[in-house]
């Protein structure tokens, strides 16, 4: 397989937006820890939700807990999740806020790039909320139900016993709602990339086989190894990638996202 560019982020521009979060490291460090000291009492709440939904465990399914300090160890996996997730979306907040600055750290194009205003920020954090919604949704009604009938049935035609863990089940469970909301953040981090400058549309599309690579990589590692389960994960991100470069030639025709 032969790519035709593998700079997708030019260098300059890459060094200068790996040197203005190293500037920023210490608020970003601070919004990870808050999201990890507020996540953690609400990871008690998220199993306790988890255990007490049928949706979630299939029939003939038995949860077990092997050792004590299983239940603490999973609620800071949730913990470190969502502080996580919000540092995530602090740093879409930051890109759509200050691309021009990432782009003077860089040197280069800093004539051709303008501060993004409140108002494209404002439309940034609401079209965040709604794709994580929108991943949310999509992993309710379709990925998990999917993917939890598929281990169990698994399982029963393997001659196993249909006992899983209490932290790899509900680790399981979090950790596919957690890449679904980052997933569906990709059109707006896409747009706010090419906007910013700070990559060229052309890249991607020249670059498009890389990606679509990436993203079935990334759902071969967090679902069974199998076609259709891995497309239920990777695929959502190939067809979003797609629909924000939809996007960015509708608004740079008509010139209302600029």
């Amino acid at each position: 397989m032969k790519f035709e560019n593998y700079d997708l982020i030019p260098r300059a521009e890459l060094r200068g937006f790996i040197n203005y979060f190293k500037k920023r490291a210490y608020l970003y460090v601070t919004i990870f820890t808050f999201g990890f000291i507020v996540g953690y009492p609400i990871s008690g709440e998220i199993i306790e939700w988890f255990l007490e939904s049928d949706r979630y465990k299939p029939d003939g399914v038995q949860i077990i807990i092997l050792q004590p300090m299983e239940v603490i160890l999973l609620k800071l996996q949730i913990a470190v999740k969502i502080g996580f997730l919000l540092l995530s979306t602090s740093l879409i907040m930051d890109l759509s806020k200050n691309s021009r600055n990432i782009i003077k750290e860089s040197k280069r194009n800093s004539a051709l790039t303008k501060d993004i205003g409140y108002r494209a920020l404002l439309l940034s954090v609401i079209s965040s909320v709604i794709l994580g919604i929108l991943g949310i949704i999509y992993s309710h009604q379709i990925l998990i139900p999917f993917l939890l009938d598929y281990l169990a049935q698994d399982a029963v035609s393997a001659g196993l016993s249909s006992t899983w863990r209490l932290k790899s089940w509900i680790g399981f469970i979090s950790g596919l709602y957690f890449s679904s909301i980052i997933g569906f953040q990709i059109p707006l981090l896409t747009i706010l990339l090419i906007k910013s400058n700070i990559i060229d549309r052309n890249e991607i599309i020249e670059n498009r086989r890389a990606l679509w690579f990436v993203s079935l990589l990334f759902g071969a590692i967090v679902s069974p190894p199998d076609p259709l389960s891995l497309f239920l994960v990777g695929g959502p991100i190939l067809i979003l990638l797609e629909i924000a470069l939809l996007i960015d030639k509708i608004s740079e025709k008509y010139q209302f996202l600029g």
